[in-house]
């Protein structure tokens, strides 16, 4: 069974087109897309359309939450800098009816039994979270204390967890169970500017993790930030690969 893991795209079409491209997306049994999907770029119905299409499996992320929030005729105190909370505000106004519709029916995690979706004879089950299967806000990194891995791993619904939310890509495993995030597709935090997923590999029991960073046309997206009046800092953020506010 062959899985691409994405996460955190952040409505930044020409980086997900270009995961697309870099593979044979038919080839791909299942594909999972770890929330933040939309917020920060100016393409968040491109980005659902695509989803859409694919039959991604798909959570929300905190992003995703305060437009949903929005969408429902609530507001929120964070963020509080006015250039964020416009983002936000566009992107609920932006999206089409069928994308609102989406975005809202998507859950907080899923567990998937692999071998309904083209596992064969695979009992492993995945559990997906935006941030930790204890806290959807989590922050995990490669870095994370080897303890909270293993306090993890006993609230785990499966063998293997997919994770996102801090941006950075990672593969390890606690008491048997496999943690991966595949890093962001669309906002990167670390100066590269590339895009970033996984793929999962799963015969039977065994699980096989590969991690890619791809460079995409990040002028594009400056140029829409731009072109639509949005605000200026978001340009220079994807241009510089780092999170500016």
């Amino acid at each position: 069974m062959k899985i691409l893991l994405i996460s955190d795209i952040h409505a930044n079409f020409p980086a997900l087109k270009t995961v697309a491209a870099h593979f044979e997306i038919d080839s791909f049994d299942l594909i999972l897309n770890g929330g933040d999907t939309v917020v920060y770029g100016p393409f968040p119905n491109q980005t659902i359309d695509w989803l859409r299409t694919h039959r991604a499996v798909s959570i929300v992320g905190n992003t995703d939450r305060h437009v949903i929030a929005l969408l429902n005729g609530k507001t929120f105190k964070k963020p509080r800098k006015a250039e964020k909370r416009s983002m936000y505000g566009w992107t609920a106004a932006e999206l089409t009816a069928e994308n609102q519709s989406w975005l809202q029916q998507q859950p907080l995690a899923r567990v998937l039994d692999l071998h309904r979706y083209g596992g064969g004879k695979t009992a492993l089950r995945l559990h997906m979270c935006h941030g930790s299967p204890a806290d959807p806000d989590e922050f995990l990194f490669p870095d994370t204390p080897a303890c909270r891995y293993r306090e993890l791993a006993t609230s785990a619904a499966g063998g293997i967890v997919t994770v996102g939310h801090s941006h950075t890509q990672f593969h390890t495993c606690a008491e048997g169970v496999h943690f991966i995030n595949p890093g962001s597709v669309g906002r990167m935090f670390d100066g590269k500017l590339q895009t970033a997923c996984a793929v999962i590999t799963v015969k039977q029991r065994t699980v096989g993790v590969d991690l890619y960073r791809i460079p995409y046309p990040v002028q594009t997206v400056a140029d829409e930030i731009m072109r639509l009046r949005l605000p200026p800092i978001y340009a220079d953020m994807y241009l510089r690969g780092r999170k500016l506010n």
